[in-house]
């Protein structure tokens, strides 16, 4: 992996990764997450026939951080980041891939600048209307506590566990944990990247607005998300036109588990080659 930096806006740097040919793919996770937490063994599977690009979001990784509790910024300067990274490679038009909020990023991309947009991966995703299920009641029960931040093995079996009620019958212990241990070790602000995503203003509403979507999307959702339940997903894939849905049995919330990975490559490249 090789790792180097971009300037996106004035005074906000980002951690980006670039690898393989092709197309471009652009890799866009959820809250609380940084570039690694695109597993290397899936990012190499969608090197096979693209250009991919993952970056460390705003207060994660080795990207800008803002002081805990304080993000400077909002669910819109995020897009915008996408869009400075596509005119830094020299990105015409990209894929997108999008993960859980990262999916809420593409949308909003493929919704304000669909000239940017190739096609439209949303994984774990969500239209953000209220009227459809909530999180499941584990996740509601947050009891709030906190590793100590200094201690490096502590954090690391923090973040560890942090995954194991989302991704339920897809968690894998042994690459949660090297995930973890990658996190710690690379980013500025540990805290600042599992407390701030959670604080940005995500802006309007824009479910009414899916309609307007013009890139070939596919949806992908597993039938056991505690966070956004497969009703999200559903919803995505019904009011997109023409939207695809792929349901992955036991899968939950997050980046879909090893398995999984080669009925999503194929399915994201066949995405591509239509558009």
């Amino acid at each position: 992996m090789t790792e180097r930096f971009v300037d996106v806006a004035d005074g906000v740097r980002l951690c980006v990764d670039v690898q393989g040919a092709g197309e471009p793919l652009v890799l866009v996770h959820g809250a609380g997450c940084s570039l690694v937490h695109w597993p290397d063994g899936l990012v190499e599977l969608l090197a096979r026939r693209h250009r991919v690009l993952r970056y460390d979001a705003r207060d994660q990784g080795r990207s800008t951080t803002w002081p805990v509790g304080e993000p400077g910024y909002a669910t819109a300067d995020t897009v915008a980041d996408v869009l400075a990274l596509l005119d830094h490679e020299g990105f015409a038009r990209a894929h997108v891939l999008g993960v859980s909020g990262g999916g809420v990023v593409a949308q909003l991309l493929a919704l304000d600048r669909p000239d940017r947009v190739a096609s439209l991966t949303l994984v774990s995703s969500t239209p953000g209307s209220g009227d459809l299920p909530g999180m499941a009641t584990e996740l509601a029960e947050d009891d709030g506590r906190e590793p100590d931040w200094a201690d490096r093995a502590a954090v690391v079996d923090y973040l560890t566990e942090l995954e194991r009620p989302f991704q339920r019958g897809g968690y894998d212990p042994g690459l949660a944990r090297v995930i973890a241990q990658r996190t710690v070790d690379r980013s500025r602000d540990v805290r600042a990247s599992t407390t701030n995503p959670y604080l940005v203003d995500p802006g309007p509403p824009w479910r009414d607005r899916l309609g307007r979507i013009t890139a070939p999307t596919l949806v992908v959702h597993g039938d056991d998300d505690p966070l956004f339940p497969l009703p999200h997903g559903e919803a995505l894939a019904r009011e997109i036109p023409g939207a695809e849905l792929l349901v992955l049995p036991g899968a939950g919330h997050g980046v879909p588990p090893r398995r999984s990975w080669p009925q999503l490559v194929a399915r994201v490249e066949a995405l591509t080659a239509l558009s």
